[in-house]
């Protein structure tokens, strides 16, 4: 099958990190980045790399709407309101990589690439959605989760001035897909900025209250999305055995980057750039990008 082409809107950590992933697709072809620093490390690399780069944000798309089909946005919720009016207007299939939440939530691990519908925006939902709703969803399969909290603790090295800008957003949109996406019937979120040095991991912790408790069902469902998660980010695992204690279980996880361009402890980051690269892949796949 010939390659869908794609851009990357933003030019700072997560839109760099996501061009060195997008690079090894065998059905994605980066054409383009997108950003408006026009001395952004991410623009200096793509341009050096010979992709086409545009410095005046989303005008440059709107002048030039035959670069891509497929456009990744990994600017800031704010910013991409207007982006995904704008995209929509050239008829653009957008993945969504801040937590605007425009579009429906997709979390590639728990099956929600529907890839039938017709999309023309999608959320990634957060780092800290894409780290837990998996186990939530999984805990939900078998034992009927009624509250579900998690708590993502990120190195603030790894927290640049988008993740910053989104912490409201990410309180809000990662509640939404703990309950949407993950099934529990009410879920909360919260953000902890780690100034350790050296900089810790990500790391994720998920308590989910149950209503019915067999620990051995859920023991395995956690191993089982364990792995399944790892299919697209290897670093992704548990960091010790969950706890159990009557109705609740409590799951810890660490994500490891892979260091494509980030280094291994922003995690956080490079969950978002392959649980992305997925979906665009699983829409790729399946012809259904809308152009």
């Amino acid at each position: 099958m010939s390659k869908v082409k794609a851009a990357i809107i933003g030019s700072g950590n997560i839109g760099t990190d996501l061009m060195y992933k997008l690079e090894k697709s065998d059905v994605i072809e980066l054409t383009a980045m997108v950003g408006i620093d026009a001395k952004s490390d991410g623009l200096s690399r793509a341009k050096q790399k010979g992709y086409q780069i545009f410095t005046n944000g989303i005008k440059g798309i709107q002048e030039n709407p035959n670069v891509a089909d497929l456009f990744f946005d990994a600017t800031s919720a704010k910013a991409h309101v207007e982006h995904a009016r704008v995209l929509k207007e050239l008829g653009k299939m957008v993945i969504d990589l801040t937590p605007a939440a425009v579009g429906p939530f997709f979390s590639p691990a728990v099956g929600k690439t529907d890839t039938d519908k017709g999309y023309n925006n999608v959320n990634m939902i957060t780092c800290g959605g894409q780290a837990t709703i998996p186990m939530v969803y999984a805990v939900n399969q078998v034992a009927d989760v009624t509250y579900a909290e998690i708590v993502a603790t990120i190195s603030s090295l790894s927290a640049g001035p988008g993740t910053r800008a989104n912490i409201d957003e990410f309180t809000i949109t990662t509640r939404r897909g703990i309950e949407d996406v993950g099934g529990a019937d009410k879920g909360k979120a919260l953000i902890i900025l780690n100034p350790a040095d050296p900089p810790i991991m990500m790391r994720d912790t998920i308590y989910c209250e149950v209503k019915n408790m067999d620990e051995a069902k859920v023991y395995k469902a956690i191993k089982e999305m364990e792995k399944t998660v790892q299919k697209y980010v290897p670093g992704y695992h548990l960091n010790q055995e969950p706890l159990f204690d009557e109705k609740m279980v409590t799951i810890f996880v660490e994500v490891e980057g892979a260091g494509d361009y980030l280094p291994a402890y922003a995690g956080n980051l490079d969950i978002m750039t392959a649980a992305a690269m997925k979906v665009g892949e699983d829409f790729a796949r399946s012809n259904k990008v809308v152009s």
